[in-house]
């Protein structure tokens, strides 16, 4: 559960949700905010967009190309300057905004890939913390992140909406906990590198399992490893339908959500669903999903956790 509870205690209302997939200069924090803001004003009132999801680790980039003590000293704890101004703009505009940095934590070299819910009153009200970081993201692989350890369900006047962040929406039993919890829409701002089908798999996969939204905002563009996303950002229904879709450019996507999604089995027809795949689980055949283990098959590197 989040830290800062479930505040409202309502069903879904109808809304629009936005993803703004833009590209970022690498490093350059401040620059990256006053981006964003322009894109969450145009999201805000082009599209009348209640709820705004922008990609992962949208003030920097993903990879820092730095050592984790020099990238530690140019980031700031949550909240604090670098998030002042979008807290200002989500009020000023009345709009929940999902807003993905990374975020220093309070040892050092303790760096955390994290997502935020900011909501249309500027205060923060969840904080989610990456909690499968991609094995090169890891210090274990030579990289920066510190892992989270919980999951964030966050109650909004829009509904119940959980966090993910990109390589998080490989793991099904992530979101399964999520829906579990009561998420409604579950947010997965990405900068992910494989393929448009693994892309768009793992989002339709995790909304149909789950009955649930899914906002996935890939980003665009190089970082500062020279790593480039391709964007294709997309918002699925609960029924794994592509509501919305964008580009491989810089650009914003939008759609309605239905708080009542899952009356039909699919789009277009009027024939009625009549299972639901949180309540039809034969819980007693899982005892064994929490064992640790790996694949039968050997991926070219292993990178494990720490022990």
């Amino acid at each position: 559960m989040s830290d800062f509870g479930l505040r409202y205690g309502v069903v879904m209302k109808e809304h629009i949700a936005a993803c703004v997939q833009i590209a970022i200069k690498p490093n350059e924090i401040q620059r990256n905010i006053e981006k964003a803001a322009y894109w969450l004003e145009r999201a805000a009132k082009e599209y009348e967009a209640e709820l705004v999801v922008f990609p992962e680790s949208i003030t920097t980039g993903f990879s820092p190309n730095m050592t984790v003590d020099a990238f530690y000293e140019i980031l700031e704890p949550i909240p604090g300057r670098h998030t002042r101004d979008i807290q200002k703009l989500a009020k000023e505009l009345g709009t929940h905004v999902v807003f993905p940095l990374y975020e220093r934590g309070k040892n050092k070299r303790e760096v955390f890939n994290s997502s935020l819910m900011i909501d249309d009153r500027g205060e923060i009200i969840g904080k989610y913390r990456k909690t499968h970081p991609f094995p090169t993201e890891r210090k274990e692989g030579g990289g920066w992140t510190t892992p989270g350890n919980e999951t964030v369900v966050v109650d909004t006047k829009l509904g119940k909406i959980g966090m993910i962040i990109c390589y998080d929406g490989d793991f099904p039993e992530l979101s399964r906990v999520l829906a579990l919890k009561g998420a409604e829409i579950i947010t997965r701002p990405s900068a992910l590198l494989r393929s448009f089908e693994i892309w768009e798999m793992t989002n339709k996969a995790r909304a149909y399992d789950n009955h649930v939204y899914v906002l996935g905002v890939n980003a665009i563009g190089p970082d500062a490893a020279e790593n480039y996303y391709f964007g294709h950002s997309m918002i699925v229904s609960p029924i794994a339908q592509t509501l919305a879709q964008a580009r491989g450019t810089e650009e914003i996507i939008a759609a309605k959500l239905d708080p009542d999604p899952i009356k039909y089995v699919s789009y277009g027809t009027r024939s009625p669903m009549i299972f639901d795949h949180l309540e039809d689980r034969n819980v007693k055949v899982y005892s064994e999903i929490l064992q640790s283990g790996k694949s039968t098959f050997e991926p070219t590197r292993r990178i494990p956790y720490h022990k």
